[in-house]
């Protein structure tokens, strides 16, 4: 298969004539196809038609753009397994988990369509008389889309479905490890009625991405990726003042408390840490237990993870997916190197498999790591990888105090029967979300998703929220006193 971009509702390819290719993780002899390796000059041309079509989608009126959106959210169902299908050929995970990615896209979809009926804003008494106060939301403009491939439907239409409910016109850099899917995704909305220009694709890796965040029409950048292109892009948009909205990294925290139910908390932290092969900015990635408990739910734990089928995302009953690539895989087997020579004890798993059905793919076993204190790095930094680091606390106090010794703070998770300590956790652990017996994955269309520290500069995708980031307000004064009146000068009002 050749992909192609897709700009001002025509498929065509990189005016540089480049390409890259697309394999699957899980046995890369299977080519999904080639892609464009576009320049400057393709992101451009996309910008160019997004421009132009803003003139005219921003006045299309907002329930009728949130029409089309629900339209798109109808398509999604009826190709639901089609979708899943060609995304964990593409980017690995099992089959259960690409049937939630895309029920996540048809949520927000239908979630966000019905905001076109309630873009609110807000109106005050005005502090002069026969005056009145408004203000409205307003698009912003041509915005670019970077995103990464662990959710290569779900994450997108967090950024697209809202963005286009808000009347703006949007230019896609997808990941290079899932090009596919976001050809997919067009073909749906260009197929529910999004007209040429308003909504484009252009792949292409970091040269196409610099492009689009430098591009002076580009009015806004919403990012998921790394922290460290993340706050590249933020200082590119600083320099250039655009706005920018950025998910990034996480290192997200599960303790667990001796009143904990433990059969509960034992499911949530394989669910977490080895759920999408650990590769999600969710991902239980530091697990922190009581010592009363320590050391039967890690034999209980280490059980479990050696029961756990790796495999190919797409055959019946595999658990743990492959690594996307072989860049991420020698990431992987580098930290947990570096774990090993830190001090770190390794419990399972800590090596790539190779032999027979995993020949061909980017395969690691599920990893466990104990001993580890917050000064290694394998505790600190994000390895995007099934491996999970334990830490043994002996309070609540200090379970918190180590939770929150992390410069991220995306997800945090606490088990515990005892609602006092619950809600003390709530309250001091540093993060954008807070689970109470439940893993530190999962999101909720309707709710707000993001997080603080090095994980994102303020902004929440999600629910409610996400309007924030693709509108600008407006405010608007009407004065029909049929005279001269000026705010903020000291006059008597009343009379």
């Amino acid at each position: 298969m050749e992909g192609l971009n897709y700009i001002n509702g025509q498929w065509r390819p990189s005016r540089s004539n480049r390409w890259f290719e697309k394999r699957n993780p899980a046995d890369t002899r299977d080519l999904i196809g080639r892609f464009p390796l576009s320049s400057a000059d393709d992101i451009a041309e996309a910008v160019a038609a997004a421009r132009q079509a803003y003139n005219h989608w921003r006045l299309v009126p907002a329930p009728r753009r949130g029409e089309l959106v629900r339209k798109a959210g109808d398509l999604l169902v009826q190709r639901k397994e089609e979708l899943a299908r060609a995304m964990t050929r593409e980017m690995g995970k099992p089959l259960v988990e690409s049937r939630g990615d895309v029920q996540e896209a048809i949520d927000t979809a239908y979630y966000a369509a019905s905001e076109g009926r309630r873009l609110f804003g807000y109106n005050t008494p005005s502090e002069l008389p026969n005056k009145v106060n408004l203000s409205f939301r307003m698009p912003v403009g041509v915005c670019g889309i970077i995103t990464a491939w662990n959710f290569p439907i779900a994450v997108p239409s967090w950024k697209i479905f809202p963005a286009l409910v808000c009347g703006n016109t949007l230019v896609w850099k997808p990941s290079e490890d899932s090009p596919h899917c976001a050809n997919l995704l067009a073909e749906i909305l260009a197929e529910a009625g999004i007209p040429p220009g308003v909504f484009n694709v252009v792949h292409g890796d970091a040269e196409a991405g610099e492009a689009l965040v430098r591009h002076p029409e580009v009015r806004l950048i919403a990012f998921t990726g790394s922290t460290a292109v993340g706050r590249r892009i933020a200082s590119i948009c600083g320099e250039l003042n655009k706005k920018c909205s950025l998910e990034m990294g996480g290192k997200n925290p599960l303790i667990i408390l001796p009143d904990a139910p433990l059969d509960l908390a034992l499911e949530g932290v394989l669910w977490g840490a080895f759920g999408t092969t650990g590769q999600r900015c969710t991902a239980t990635s530091r697990l922190i237990l009581h010592r009363d408990i320590a050391e039967v739910f890690l034999q209980q734990l280490c059980e479990r993870v050696h029961t756990l089928r790796v495999g190919n995302g797409l055959e019946e009953g595999v658990q743990v997916g492959p690594i996307i690539n072989e860049r991420q895989l020698q990431r992987i087997e580098s930290y947990v190197q570096i774990g090993r020579e830190e001090g770190a004890r390794l419990l399972v798993g800590g090596y790539r498999l190779t032999d027979g059905e995993y020949a061909h793919g980017f395969f690691f076993a599920p990893t466990i790591f104990t001993d580890v204190t917050s000064q290694m790095r394998i505790f600190r930094e994000e390895i995007f990888g099934p491996v999970l680091s334990v830490t043994v606390v002996d309070s609540l106090e200090e379970a918190i105090a180590v939770a929150n010794e992390s410069d991220y703070g995306l997800s945090s998770s606490i088990y515990t029967r005892d609602i006092t300590a619950a809600f003390r956790a709530i309250r001091d652990l540093e993060a954008g979300i807070t689970y109470v017996n439940a893993p530190t994955i999962g999101a909720e269309a309707h709710m707000p998703f993001g997080g603080i520290k090095a994980t994102g500069n303020g902004h929440r995708e999600g629910g409610w929220t996400v309007f924030d980031i693709f509108t600008e307000w407006k405010t608007v004064y009407i004065d029909y006193s049929g005279r001269l009146q000026r705010a903020q000068i000291d006059t008597d009002v009343v009379s």
